[in-house]
């Protein structure tokens, strides 16, 4: 990412805007995912939550605290792609045995 080595430059953020476009798009693709165990009202504070902490992000300047955005956001993902998965796994699970 850096060409600048503290500060990011708009270079630097244009770069990363796919990326960040792609975490976003995924975030809020597996919080609608029907296997979630979430009602209405929590799935909407959840995306709340989500763009609350994009926009907050869109803000940053710091080549640092722009990678650990990217990191922390990598992570969520997986957990929730796990979470997911396993509660996918579960309801086949409870359909085979009723």
């Amino acid at each position: 990412m850096a060409k600048g080595l503290i500060w990011a430059t708009a270079e630097d953020l244009a770069r990363n805007r796919g990326r960040v476009l792609s975490l976003y798009r995924q975030i809020l693709r597996s919080l609608n995912s029907p296997s979630l165990p979430l009602n209405l009202a929590e799935r909407l504070a959840k995306k709340a939550e989500v763009r609350a902490i994009f926009m907050l992000g869109s803000e940053e300047t710091s080549v640092h605290n722009i990678e650990d955005l990217f990191d922390t956001a990598e992570y969520a993902l997986s957990i929730l792609k796990k979470v997911t998965r396993e509660c996918r796994i579960v309801s086949a699970y409870d359909r085979f045995l009723f």
